[in-house]
């Protein structure tokens, strides 16, 4: 699935004092990081381009709270996502925070399993997930509750450390370590019924 990238406005020019070069290289430097994750979050490229802006526009007028030598690309998300909850909020379209079944834990491997009925090679998960269309994990990704949601596109498609995403989300890292094992659960459930609409498995697991 391509995304057309936006064209987003230097926003050094509006930032009330004056701020490093390194500063603003830092923060130019992760613009795609935060316009995927924006894109996930929003389902919509104006409100996901609106949201980029919006957390540039902090993130230069607020450098002064920002602490160099510490963890740039975490503090920028972070400000992504309090603009993300602010705005919805201000919509009164921000659900409430919902939880997820513990379910299985490969539940994915353990329906090809039963299909096959024997023990599965290293990768026969792996040749399943590779059937995916884009359209199909962005589906499933979106249809996680927004709680689950941010921990697990941080995780692993930004790749954030437990605890850098623990400082972006502000809650404990045992809370970021189950929304994201819940989150993976779910992913692979929802992977599963597209994997038998769309015909990657001929049979119907017991």
């Amino acid at each position: 699935m391509s995304e057309q990238q936006p064209q987003f406005q230097n926003q050094q020019e509006q930032a009330p004092q004056v701020v490093s070069e390194d500063f603003t290289e830092g923060v130019l430097a992760q613009l795609d990081s935060l316009y995927r994750t924006a894109l996930r979050m929003t389902n919509n490229p104006q409100e996901a381009e609106d949201l980029v802006q919006e957390t540039m526009l902090k993130a230069f007028r607020f450098s002064h709270t920002y602490q160099p030598g510490t963890n740039l690309r975490a503090w920028l998300f972070r400000i992504l996502n309090t603009s993300a909850i602010n705005r919805y909020r201000k919509q009164a379209a921000h659900p409430a925070p919902v939880s997820l079944p513990e379910g299985e834990e490969f539940y994915l491997y353990n329906q090809i399993r039963d299909l096959s009925g024997q023990d599965l090679s290293q990768g026969a998960e792996e040749e399943v997930l590779a059937q995916y269309l884009d359209e199909d994990v962005f589906k499933a990704l979106n249809d996680l509750p927004p709680n689950f949601r941010m921990a697990v596109i941080l995780a692993d498609i930004e790749g954030l450390s437990y605890k850098e995403i623990a400082d972006v989300l502000q809650i404990p890292i045992g809370t970021v370590m189950s929304r994201i094992s819940r989150a993976r659960r779910q992913l692979q459930k929802s992977l599963w019924q597209y994997a038998k609409e769309r015909g990657y498995v001929r049979a119907e697991a017991t």
